[in-house]
C-alpha cells in the first residue's frame, strides 16, 4: 500500500527517517550485466519557490528501453529535509509502473547526506525493496556518504549502496555530458509528459 510508505505529516515523515537511518539491510554489489534505471519528477512550468500540496506533478521512470510516465498531485510544499512528503508517493507510482523493474535506480534526491540519514533515495529504495542512488547538483547537509563527480555532480549513497558501489553505478552510465543517461531519460519524459498536459484544451465548463 502506497500511502503506508509515505507520511503525510512532517513529524510523521522524521519519525520514519529516524527509523531508516538505523535499519541495516544487506548491502548490494553491482556484478554481471546490471540494469540501471532512474525516475524523475517536475513541476508545473514557470512555478517558483517551495510550491504548494496538490499542485500537479509529472513522473517518468526508465530502465532499460522500458519507460512509463504519469501525473498526480505533488503532496507537500517543498521543506529542505523533507522531499519525500511532497515528491516519494508519486516517484513510487512511476518505478512500479514499469513492466520490470531495473537492479538499481538513481534517483534526484540525497541518501545520507540528510539531517536524520535518510533523504529521499534512501526512502525510495526501502519503498520499493530497490538499491538507490542519489544523483544531486548540491550537498543537503554534511556531505556524509557523497562523491563528486568531476563535473560536479554530488552521487550519494543510499538504500543498500555505499559509496563506492554508488560512484561505480554512475560511472557505468554516465559520458561526456553531466548527468547520468537514465536518469536525463528519466528527466526528458517527465518533462515531455509536462508539455503533452499543458497542450491540451482544458475543458469547457459544465
Amino acid at each position: 500500500m502506497l500511502a503506508a510508505h509515505w507520511p503525510t505529516t512532517s513529524e510523521a515523515l522524521q519519525a520514519l527517517q529516524d527509523e531508516l537511518s538505523r535499519l541495516q539491510p544487506p548491502p548490494w554489489r553491482p556484478a554481471g550485466d546490471y540494469r540501471v534505471g532512474a525516475v524523475f519528477v517536475c513541476g508545473p512550468r514557470g512555478s517558483a519557490g517551495a510550491g504548494s500540496a496538490g499542485q500537479p506533478g509529472w513522473a517518468a521512470a526508465v530502465s532499460g528501453r522500458a519507460w512509463a510516465a504519469l501525473a498526480g498531485g505533488l503532496g507537500a510544499a517543498y521543506e529542505p529535509g523533507l522531499l519525500a512528503l511532497r515528491e516519494g508517493e508519486l516517484l513510487e507510482r512511476a518505478v512500479r509502473a514499469l513492466p520490470e523493474a531495473p537492479d538499481v535506480l538513481l534517483v534526484d534526491a540525497t541518501g545520507r547526506d540528510h539531517p536524520r540519514r535518510a533523504g529521499l533515495a534512501l526512502h525510495l529504495g526501502w519503498a520499493l525493496d530497490l538499491p538507490t542512488v542519489g544523483v544531486t547538483r548540491r550537498l543537503l547537509y554534511d556531505g556524509e556518504g557523497v562523491w563528486r563527480t568531476p563535473s560536479g555532480l554530488w552521487i550519494h549513497a543510499a538504500w543498500r549502496t555505499d559509496v563506492e558501489t554508488a560512484q561505480e553505478v554512475v560511472s557505468s552510465v554516465s559520458g561526456r555530458v553531466r548527468t547520468p543517461a537514465p536518469l536525463r531519460e528519466a528527466r526528458r519524459l517527465a518533462r515531455s509528459a509536462r508539455s503533452y498536459s499543458d497542450s491540451m484544451p482544458n475543458p469547457a465548463p459544465g
